[in-house]
């Protein structure tokens, strides 16, 4: 069970540690917290999930008591140590730990032949949109039940015509649907964060789409321009004039702006000149 304030603030000076605010360090001291974001994912003993940043070690551990075998990367060399000390002592032969930067290995080394992966993880808001883009490949977790910043969540699941709406709206929208969504209190963390969190589960959609590398990153340039019109901004692209003269199957034209197009014309985009 995760520790109270005062305990954690405790073993943190025992570890000679001060939480670092740049890599958003707000540690989990709420148990109703961990319960449910593993009743989110569905996990069961057998299963396999990957853990961002577990810090001391709260959500793995109740993962491993749970008999789930667990891929945790944490970036901080003194709670890495303090994982192996304690996590990787008890659960030999479940828990791997990776000390790395995340975006550079999203999977936490999991095996690529790894079935039905899971991921329960409270993600630094930093690394929040690269590391996700990163876990956009095949094998495709089943779900991923992410801790993170509301603001992060609100353009993960931002529909056409918000401020929020970018392309990793789009990325994620090809493959995960929102499954739910659950407010959680500052307090739940310390030190207290400044801003509010959300925990959102996302479950892999029947037919999940990935879209290519070519087109990830032209998506990227148009939302650079945002407010420009499409038409505009893909003048000079005449192998993707095809997919101008498509958009009013989808209620839309050249004059319609990036940000106000909706998934299914960006998932016609690709291959038609993206790559």
């Amino acid at each position: 069970m995760p520790l109270t304030p005062s305990a954690t603030r405790a073993l943190l000076e025992s570890l000679g540690h001060r939480p670092r605010k740049p890599l958003g360090q707000n540690f989990l001291i709420d148990g109703n917290i961990v319960r449910k974001s593993l009743q989110l994912a569905g996990l069961q003993a057998g299963e396999t999930a990957i853990e961002i940043g577990p810090g001391l070690g709260t959500l793995s551990r109740a993962m491993l008591e749970l008999g789930c075998t667990v891929y945790s990367i944490e970036l901080d060399s003194s709670l890495s140590g303090h994982l192996s000390d304690t996590l990787s002592k008890e659960f030999p032969g479940t828990f791997h730990l990776l000390e790395g930067d995340a975006v550079k290995h999203p999977r936490a080394g999991t095996p690529e032949s790894t079935a039905n992966l899971k991921v329960v993880a409270n993600l630094p808001y930093a690394i929040t949109t690269p590391w996700l883009e990163g876990m956009l490949e095949v094998p495709l977790p089943s779900d991923m039940v992410l801790m993170m910043q509301k603001e992060a969540a609100d353009r993960i699941t931002a529909q056409p015509g918000s401020k929020a709406y970018g392309a990793i709206s789009i990325f994620i929208g090809a493959a995960y649907e929102r499954a739910g969504v659950h407010k959680v209190s500052r307090a739940c963390f310390y030190p207290v964060p400044g801003v509010d969190s959300l925990l959102l589960h996302l479950r892999k959609k029947d037919k999940p789409v990935l879209f290519s590398e070519p087109a990830r990153e032209l998506i990227r340039q148009l939302f650079t321009q945002r407010r420009k019109q499409i038409g505009s901004l893909l003048q000079k692209r005449e192998d993707l004039h095809p997919w101008l003269e498509m958009l009013p199957e989808y209620g839309r034209d050249r004059t319609t702006r990036p940000e106000a197009i909706p998934l299914e014309a960006w998932l016609a985009l690709d291959g038609l000149g993206s790559n």
